[in-house]
Order: structure tokens, then sequence, then C-alpha cells
């Protein structure tokens, strides 16, 4: 079935007391900060009053695709399971996905959450017609140092429990400079908060309306490469186009390059809107100045800026949104429907 043809389904929402998957298809992050997961966890039940069910391979390094696939099946199978979240996201998770049975997840949708490399389960579910939600990590949102950040709280319970049409708003602040997990006294820091700047328009004095697809670059353009489950362009026609970029901060170079590829692939060209996500310009790896990190996230928009006058000069694009790998964090539909009111400069999201 084309996507064009295609209508999504929206899984049911949970309910308090509901029991949840907790999943670790990419990375087995838990095994190595069970504190930082366990804090997710117990915020979970505790804020959420979800029950959260692990698998075998949750808190395990390593785990062979098999055995991650199999954990996969078993949520979406289970029907006391009525939501799907994972614990984190990795780098290797586009090698589980020929291992998936897509007609038992067809046959059983429900609301996934995740974000980063789980953009690779978002793809999948997108090619089956199911809804999912871009953005919640155990360990990352739920076990966020301190407390978790009102903003990502908001977003994932309208998410969770909630079906609607709402309007999105830019957080009021942010950070990329997250709090090491090896940390004593991680419990009790707080991430160091920079005022957040809004959102920036390109393209204005038009409405556009659709289904979202993408999410995080680096991931998509593995996708790209790989070429197993992005489908023909047509079908991603009118659509809108999420990108974030992940922590590892890709060069300004690189985020032109990817989409000078889909460009001549003719694929940017489909789209009819296009939500950029705010991207982390510091690590511990490689800690920025404010000045540096302003410089870096500058620099990245005006690759997107320079594709676009190339490929789709009119494309309404939106930067500098909040559902990617900064703090706080937009929990937002993927394969759901959006509408951007650039007359306005607002913006509605269907949960």
């Amino acid at each position: 079935m084309s996507a064009q043809s295609m209508r999504f389904v929206h899984p049911a929402p949970v309910h308090p007391g509901d029991r949840v998957a907790i999943l670790s298809p990419a990375s087995g992050l838990p095994e190595i900060y069970p504190v930082v997961y366990e804090l997710g966890l117990r915020r979970l039940r505790e804020e959420f009053q979800l029950e959260p069910i692990e698998y075998p391979t949750t808190r395990k390094m390593n785990s062979p695709l098999v055995e991650r696939a199999r954990d996969v099946h078993a949520a979406f199978a289970d029907p006391e399971i009525k939501a799907i979240i994972c614990s984190i996201g990795g780098d290797d998770q586009i090698k589980l996905l020929k291992y998936l049975d897509a007609e038992l997840i067809r046959a059983n949708p429900k609301p996934f959450f995740g974000y980063s490399d789980n953009t690779n389960l978002h793809i999948f579910l997108w090619n089956l017609g199911i809804t999912s939600y871009y953005g919640g990590s155990i360990m990352v949102h739920w076990g966020r140092a301190g407390a978790m950040h009102p903003y990502t709280r908001t977003y994932l319970k309208r998410a969770l429990f909630e079906r609607g049409l709402y309007e999105i708003e830019p957080a009021p602040n942010y950070t990329d400079e997250l709090i090491d997990w090896g940390s004593d006294d991680l419990l009790s820091k707080q991430p160091k908060m920079y005022p957040n700047t809004g959102w920036r328009w390109l393209n204005g004095e038009k409405i556009v309306e659709g289904v979202t697809w993408g999410g995080c670059l680096e991931i998509l353009d593995y996708n790209l490469r790989a070429s197993r489950y992005i489908q023909a362009n047509e079908n991603y026609e009118g659509k809108i186009l999420l990108l974030e970029t992940s922590e590892e901060m890709p060069p300004a170079t690189y985020v032109y390059r990817v989409l000078m590829g889909m460009g001549e692939r003719g694929l940017l060209q489909q789209f009819s809107a296009l939500l950029v996500g705010h991207p982390p310009a510091w690590s511990f790896e490689c800690r920025r100045s404010p000045e540096e990190k302003e410089q870096y996230i500058n620099e990245q928009e005006e690759a997107i800026r320079q594709a676009l006058r190339e490929y789709h000069p009119d494309l309404l694009t939106v930067f500098n949104l909040d559902f990617g790998h900064t703090d706080p964090q937009l929990i937002i539909p993927h394969g759901g429907y959006v509408k951007i009111d650039a007359l306005q400069k607002r913006i509605f999201v269907e949960y």
C-alpha cells in the first residue's frame, strides 16, 4: 500500500494503571547506568501511574539482534501491554528491522515512544501505517537529573493519555549540557538551563497541513543509504519532514550533504514543510563556549537553508523546535497530523 492511499492508525491512549513495555531495541545502557534507569522507572510509576514491564534484553548491552526482535514482538503481541517506551537510543537499530514480523506488528498497533536511533522503528511503523510518537526515553527524560522538566512531562502525558488536536509552544528554556551519569550527586544535580530563543520561520505567509515523517538526520542517512525502508518519492508528496541532529554534532557540511542527496534523489522536493529540531552543540568531549555553540547552530541552519535554496526554495520551514536531543523535549507524532500556520506563527499537532 502506498503512503498516498494509506490511512494511519492512531493507537488507543493508555490509562493510569496500564502496563507498558520498556524495551532496549537499540542500546542496552540500563545495564551500565542502572541508577539513571531505575529513577526513570520510579517516575513512570509515581508520576504517570503506569506499570513498566521489562524484557530479557532491556538491561543487556550488545544483545543479539534476534533477541531484541523477540522482545519487540512479545511487547506488540501482548494484549496487556498498552504502549512501548524505549529505554534509550543507540547506533545499530537499522540492522534489527530485517528480523521484525511486519504482519504481527501491523495487527497489534500500540503507541511507540523513542527518538534518535529509534527513528528506524518509527520509519518501520510509518510504512505499516501506524502513528508513533517521536520522543521520550526512560533514561533521558523520565530519568532526568534533579527532576523531570515540566515541559517534557506535559507533552509526554498528552501523547500517552490524550487524543486530539493540541497547540504546541516553544520551551521557555533549554540545555544541551547534560549531567554526567557517572557523577556521585546525579540525583540532586539540576542541568544548567539557558533562555530559549524561540522558533525561526522561513517562507511564511501560508498554512500547511500534513502527515509527518522523519527523525534524526544521521539515522535517516542510514536508511537513505540502505534504501530498504524508504518508499517511492511520490509517497512522501505533501508530507511534513522532521529533522534533528544528535549529540554527535555532525558538521554543517555533513548536514548539507545529506539534504543534497535527498534533493538529488528527488525526495526533498516532495515535502510541503520542514520542522527542524534545536541542535545540541555541546558534549562532554566537545565543551563549546556559548559563542561557539551559537556559531555551530547558525552554521547548521545555514547548511539547511543552502540545500533548500538549491532544491526546494519555497518550502515552509520552522527552525529551533524542541523535539530532538536537547532538553526539554517536545513529543511529536510521527505519521500523525500537523498543522503549521505561518500567518499566525502557530503549530498544532494531533496526538
